[in-house]
This record gives structure tokens, sequence and C-alpha cells, in this order.
């Protein structure tokens, strides 16, 4: 593996659900620190990083989300078999037959998530899609006073999906979980590595930020803080090029460039923002690709409603099943999407920057 593979093999496989971002946090801290001397925490968890901190200059703030989706102990039955809550948004199918790890003070413990056997079921019960309120996940455990004393479960423990990084095939895809948005804290941490060595005219804040999949809250604390005048969100995008999805529920596909998102239920770009990126995009005679998503909601729109209204763009790198086990990536959007956002960076100057929040009347 070369150094990009192993930090998406290391942010992948980290143990993060919402609220529960420490392990993440330490890896980025670990990474950021090579080149960001001033690297803190806001009052939430988010970790704030600053490159080129004595600019003057337009304060550009470039954020992805250290959290997964997850879940969170609600009890332990009398069999020792552990109920829980979701932490962001699940498909009820998508949690049965999986393994997880519960995080306990005795470590992490593993699990495998169950469901009533096929053998046992009648015709009409077959039928029925399974609902998360009947999913449970067996530990092991004897009971529940074994579960609770031997393996330390508790209410509240966070729970996350066990999954390894891997090649798919050999034309540059990788497997992993949890590339919302892992992905976008490993272009994020090539971004900086990048302009480290170059002239900026910005001063830029590099965000980490929690609590994405619950609300955009770290996303809200941070930009409040850092008060930006541009933001750059950026994602693991929603790919459209397998079955069962159609090019009216998203357009964008895998190997085909980094993504901009167009529209979500929370957010429209800046347009002048938009366009600027479109246009640096032809510059680097790379491929870019729109969506226009019914659903979706990201940090951007947090950002974008900062103070008086902030300037934002939400670019993501295409991504195949998301919010499951194992989604699918492509090298070439991730190397495309680094070289975008560090082009775009360098050209947010204090004329651009104040061209972009300009408005006519």
């Amino acid at each position: 593996m070369d150094s990009i593979e192993l930090l998406l093999k290391k942010l992948s496989e980290a143990f993060g659900p919402s609220g529960f971002e420490s392990d993440v946090r330490k890896i980025m801290n670990e990474e950021l620190t090579k080149y960001c001397p001033n690297i803190y925490t806001d009052g939430l968890g988010s970790l704030i990083a600053e490159l080129n901190e004595a600019s003057k200059g337009p304060k550009i703030m470039v954020t992805a989300h250290m959290d997964e989706v997850g879940l969170l102990v609600k009890y332990v039955d009398d069999r020792g078999y552990v109920k829980f809550q979701q932490l962001g948004g699940w498909l009820d199918q998508a949690l049965i037959g999986q393994r997880w790890h519960i995080l306990t003070k005795k470590g992490k413990i593993l699990g495998v998530s169950g469901i009533k056997t096929p053998h046992v079921m009648s015709v009409e019960e077959k039928k029925k899609i399974v609902k998360s309120d009947d999913v449970f996940i067996d530990v092991g455990a004897e009971n529940k006073k074994d579960a609770e004393t031997r393996l330390g479960i508790f209410p509240g423990a966070p729970i996350a999906p066990v999954s390894q990084f891997e090649f798919l095939g050999d034309n540059g895809l990788y497997i992993g979980k949890a590339w919302d948005d892992r992905i976008g804290l490993a272009v994020m941490t090539e971004v900086v590595r990048s302009l480290k060595s170059t002239a900026i005219q910005n001063r830029v804040f590099l965000v980490s930020t929690v609590q994405e999949e619950v609300g955009l809250r770290g996303a809200g604390t941070s930009s409040f803080a850092i008060e930006p005048d541009i933001g750059i969100n950026i994602e693991s995008g929603v790919a459209g090029d397998y079955p069962g999805i159609s090019k009216d529920e998203s357009q964008e596909q895998l190997g085909c460039g980094p993504t901009i998102f167009l529209h979500d239920s929370m957010m429209l770009p800046n347009l002048k923002l938009r366009d600027l990126t479109v246009s640096i995009a032809k510059e680097l005679e790379m491929d870019i690709q729109f969506n226009v998503l019914k659903g979706y909601g990201e940090d951007g729109a947090a950002i974008q409603k900062t103070h008086k209204g902030t300037p934002t763009i939400n670019i993501a790198v295409p991504t195949r099943y998301l919010h499951s086990h194992n989604g699918v990536i492509s090298r070439l959007d991730f190397d495309d999407s680094v070289k975008l956002i560090s082009s775009l960076i360098q050209r947010l100057d204090t004329e651009t920057v104040k061209g972009l929040k300009s408005f006519e009347l």
C-alpha cells in the first residue's frame, strides 16, 4: 500500500460513531500536526487546525466530518442480547447479519446482529421487511448479568460496524466502512499537505467536525467560532452507477471525477463559488460531475448559515453503498478532489472572496 492507501485504511477502520469520535480525532490530530502547529478543539469536540494563521487574508473553512453512522446500546435483555438505538440514518435491512464492535470500559466487544431464522418463519413473515426494533446483537453472553459484569456492556455504550479496508479488483477501487465521511478527512489531509509548501493569500481552517450524522452539530459550533468568509465542505458523494438506482435519483458515478452538489434537501451552493470551481476544473482539464439530490444533508448547510451568511460549496467524492458496512470509492476521484480543492483554495484571495460575497442590487 502507498501512503494514501494506508491513510484511507486507518481512517476507514477507526471506531467513531456520532458523539464518540475520539479515535478518529487522534488520527486527524496526528496527521494535521505535521503541517499545522496551531490545533485545538471547540466545545463540542470538533478538531480545528490552522494553516497560514498569520495571514490577514480571508478565512477559508474546509470541513469533513469524523463521525460515522452507528448504534447505541439501549438495554441488555435477560438472556444477554443487546437492543439498540440507531445513531444516524440506517436502512433497517442494512443492519441484519453484520458484525459490530461495542465500546465498553473493558474494551471493544465483538457482536453480530441477529434475526429470527427463516427456517421457523411463516410464508407471510418471510415476505416482510425486518424492522430495526426486531434486530438484536448477540455478544455471546450467558445472560444479562454476564453481559454487564464480564463484558462491561451498559446503556449508552456506542456501537460501530466492523469492516476491513480492502482493494476491489485491480482498477483503483477500495472497499471500506465509514467513507461518509472518512474519505473527506483523507482528502482534507492531502489538501493541507499539498498547500504547506505553496504560497497562499488566505488563512485556512481545516475542521474535522463531530456529530454530522445526528444534526450537523459540529459544523454549527465550529463555524460560529471561526466566522469564515468561505466554506468548502468535503463529502462522500452519492454514486448512481449500480443496479437499482436511477439517474433521476443520482447523476454521479465512480471514476468520473469530483462532484459538486447543486441541490440537496438542506442547501444550495453559492453560485459564484460554484462557477469558480467549475472554471478551475476546466483549467486543470479535469472531469467534474454534478448531482441534484432530493434528500441528503451535510455540514455545508450549517456553515452557510453562519452569522451574516457564508458562501459555501459541497465537493464530494462519489461513493457506492453509503451508510452500510461496505462502501466503494475510486482512487481517481480521490486524487482529482485533492487537486481541485487545493487549486480552489489558492484562488481565494481577498479580491476574489469579496466578489463571491457581493450581490447585484
